[in-house]
């Protein structure tokens, strides 16, 4: 059998890509087949290292090194740190399942096919995995034909659209999304994807494939589907091996795939070469085989490799973003952040749009406004008679508190569960104080529509409020409806 070529660690071979310094110690620790020589690297990681001062993708780690070693760490000063740390995002992970549930059995009881993805795929299958995999947002993918009843199920049980937008303007544009981020409470966190990878990752005949090759699981008594064996370590790495590894226990999701011995590694293969893989899978698995010692088939390392080789300029980007941030010098942080730009650009959520956004610009700044006709508040009703279906024009004057900061006015004008347009207006001037903004736009007025409610909108969303800098800079902004005046369309 041919032996992979030697992978080195100078740029631009994937070598130079493995993670590097106590990141490539705590993945050691929680890899290493050798359980003597992974104690070795644990107790290492916690005399150097101080757990209070490491970030969150350290603490994932951690997690899993915990539930691996347990009390054989105890001798360790940080032990009690440890166990702290792993039974709090234990139970984070555990609490943010528990406000998932109802929402998921609600999905299936109304006819959706569910896949859980990523760290909630793993859980289905290992309930006592979740002891060692942090899995604070779940990850469901559903079916496109399945996007808008799931999404009702999202909206009647109030969880929060984390883009600021409306449920109405969202509603109609779903099939246009490829993914989007619901919370609700303190502990609740739902990623809802159409599709199971990114815009730079496309290919519409594995969209399909990947439900064929899904297998059945539990999770916590929801029947639901997760991706097979070659497809989990494709998604792990897909999602996890261009992003500097701002978190890496995906690489530990893939070595628990590998290891669980029934990967039908010609889909794997597949699956990397349509969805352009192959440079992130190179770095990916040629660290867990040269460096940790996962048995992965030597034969599917060298197509991998030969794959990823042929694929010319290209190939220098991926390798670029698939270092670990943390070995990042001057040039890297720049060579990396034009790299992950152009990827970006094709990564962008929206496929095709459905409806058109409607989107009216503040035209002019009103200097002697009429007194507004209402208090400040967050939404204001504008009175109409009944039409009959014409489109008319709408002039409407605001007046708003504007904060000392940078930043957009977002508006939603809506008619029940009807999105008609989005007001925007941007502040650059950091001198704040009231505004009186105008805007002017088409609506159409039927004989049974609701009435139009102007309502300010958060140009983002967060789960507390209790930043004033945020507030400032993302919130709702309360505003004052000074006139609202109809007109025949020209």
């Amino acid at each position: 059998m041919a032996k992979t070529r030697r992978i080195g660690r100078r740029f631009p071979d994937y070598g130079w890509s493995w993670p590097t310094g106590s990141l490539d110690q705590l993945l050691k620790a929680a890899l290493l087949p050798n359980e003597e020589a992974a104690s070795l690297c644990a107790t290492r990681w916690l005399d150097e290292n101080d757990i209070d001062k490491v970030s969150f993708r350290e603490h994932r780690l951690l997690a899993a090194i915990c539930d691996r070693f347990g009390r054989k760490l105890a001798a360790q000063p940080a032990y009690p740190r440890l166990a702290g740390l792993q039974k709090m995002l234990w139970t984070k992970s555990r609490m943010a399942m528990r406000e998932a549930e109802p929402a998921l059995q609600a999905m299936v009881d109304a006819g959706c096919e569910v896949m859980l993805i990523k760290g909630a795929s793993r859980i289905a299958l290992d309930a006592a995995a979740q002891r060692g995999r942090v899995a604070h947002d779940i990850d469901i993918l559903v079916r496109p034909q399945d996007m808008q009843p799931a999404f009702d199920v999202l909206r009647d049980r109030a969880w929060q659209i984390a883009t600021g937008v409306s449920p109405q303007y969202l509603r109609t544009r779903l099939a246009s999304l490829r993914s989007m981020n619901f919370f609700k409470g303190t502990y609740g966190d739902i990623d809802l994807h159409q599709l199971a990878y990114d815009g730079s990752q496309q290919s519409v005949a594995d969209d399909i494939a990947i439900w064929q090759r899904a297998v059945t699981a539990e999770f916590s008594g929801i029947p639901v589907l997760v991706p097979s064996p070659a497809d989990r370590i494709a998604l792990a790495i897909a999602h996890g091996g261009l992003d500097a590894h701002t978190h890496s226990d995906w690489l530990v999701d893939c070595a628990v795939a590998i290891e669980g011995g029934d990967v039908d590694w010609s889909v794997f293969l597949d699956v990397t070469a349509k969805r352009d893989l192959a440079v992130a899978a190179a770095v990916a698995l040629s660290y867990l085989a040269r460096e940790i010692g996962v048995a992965l088939p030597e034969a599917v390392l060298e197509q991998v490799v030969d794959m990823a080789d042929r694929r010319g300029a290209s190939r220098l980007s991926s390798v670029l973003q698939a270092k670990p941030r943390t070995d990042f010098g001057a040039l890297t942080w720049l060579s990396r952040g034009f790299a992950k730009q152009l990827r970006l650009q094709r990564k962008k959520g929206r496929l095709k749009q459905t409806e058109p956004d409607v989107v009216w610009r503040s035209k002019s700044v009103a200097t002697k406004a009429a007194r507004a006709a209402a208090s400040p508040a967050l939404s204001h009703r504008i009175e109409h008679r009944q039409g009959d279906g014409r489109e008319v024009m709408l002039d409407v004057v605001v007046r708003v508190a504007v904060p000392p900061v940078r930043r957009r006015i977002e508006m939603e004008i809506n008619a029940g569960d009807q999105h008609i347009a989005r007001l925007r207006s941007m502040v650059l001037s950091r001198s704040g104080g009231e505004r009186t903004l105008r805007f002017h736009g088409k609506v159409r007025l039927g004989g049974s529509e609701q009435p139009l409610v102007l309502e300010a909108r958060p140009s983002r969303q967060f789960r507390v409020w209790d930043n004033e800098q945020a507030v400032a800079t993302y919130g709702a902004l309360p505003f004052q409806l000074v006139s609202a005046i109809f007109s025949p369309a020209d």
